[in-house]
């Protein structure tokens, strides 16, 4: 039968305020729901963000467009659209930072080398924002600013409150998790397309393993798949297969494996020693609160 859900909510509510690697990051914001709402929440930790806590969350905007683009084409992606997606279509000289100062997709494309194609990198992997900003030019999004960037998004996928504070569609996005849990709930009661792509079209990302991955944030000891602007966590050794898109200031969004559970680790440390690593210790900690969840014990 399974564990009870007093069960459940025990072990995942312990395992997020006593277990070492999630302790290490403190504060936080977490949850753990289904299609019908939140089941289990807490704040921990000194001055914690709140589910209603506003936090720039960088690379889970990537998730965010691919529902986008799945939702825009009906489903109906061409092999290049997954090139551009699953970042194998060789921009890979983007550089963040450079896109607040952008008014437009176009002028944030355009600034330095960010559009700039490297024909050796075509059909190889490599984690950047680089791909989907050119893919958005392409598809037609390249004159919009910030303002109508959001309301072309939430025009196709649903008004989830997202806004962009930069017209970068891999990283630009502000939020809290509050709107992100809306838009996970959304992905698994069937409402976007994207739901039954969840792992689709997957490559492989560690270049210690895979002889056409040059480039992952996710630390080469662990080897996890690409999909639609979303990480399939299935390593061999520690993986569980859910479905992710940590950003590089900690926020954790996931959907498990089984694609009945959503869940949002909330943190945002914009100065920090760990760079873009910090998505990444979210996601330690994420999926031990998960695992927790899952089988009704502590972790």
């Amino acid at each position: 039968g399974g564990p009870t859900e007093d069960q459940r909510i025990n072990a995942a509510t312990t395992t997020a305020s006593q277990e070492s690697l999630c302790t290490a990051m403190q504060p936080f914001y977490w949850e753990i729901g289904d299609a019908n709402g939140r089941k289990v929440s807490g704040s921990v930790g000194p001055s914690a963000p709140a589910s209603n806590t506003g936090m720039s969350i960088a690379s889970a905007s990537k998730w965010i467009y691919g529902a986008y683009v799945v939702q825009k084409l009906g489903g109906n992606l061409s092999a290049s659209d997954v090139k551009f997606l699953n970042f194998r279509a060789g921009y890979v000289s983007f550089i963040p930072p450079t896109c607040p100062l952008a008014t437009t997709v176009d002028d944030c494309l355009n600034t330095n080398d960010n559009g700039r194609y490297t024909s050796s990198e075509d059909g190889r992997f490599y984690y950047g924002s680089g791909h989907m900003q050119k893919h958005a030019s392409l598809l037609g999004l390249g004159g919009l600013d910030d303002v109508a960037l959001g309301g072309e998004l939430a025009s196709t996928i649903g008004d989830f409150g997202f806004i962009y504070t930069q017209p970068q569609l891999a990283g630009g996005v502000y939020a809290d998790a509050d709107q992100y849990a809306a838009f996970l709930r959304a992905i698994l009661s069937g409402q976007l397309r994207i739901a039954d792509d969840l792992g689709a079209d997957p490559v492989c990302t560690n270049p210690r393993t895979c002889a056409t991955a040059d480039y992952t944030p996710v630390p080469e000891t662990e080897s996890w798949h690409y999909s639609l602007g979303h990480w399939v966590e299935d390593d061999p050794l520690v993986g569980d297969g859910a479905f992710s898109s940590a950003g590089t200031y900690g926020f954790y969004p996931w959907i498990d494996a089984g694609k009945t559970w959503y869940g949002i680790v909330a943190r945002e440390v914009l100065v920090n020693p760990n760079g873009d690593q910090e998505g990444y210790v979210s996601a330690q900690c994420g999926r031990l609160i998960r695992k927790a969840w899952l089988t009704g014990s502590v972790q």
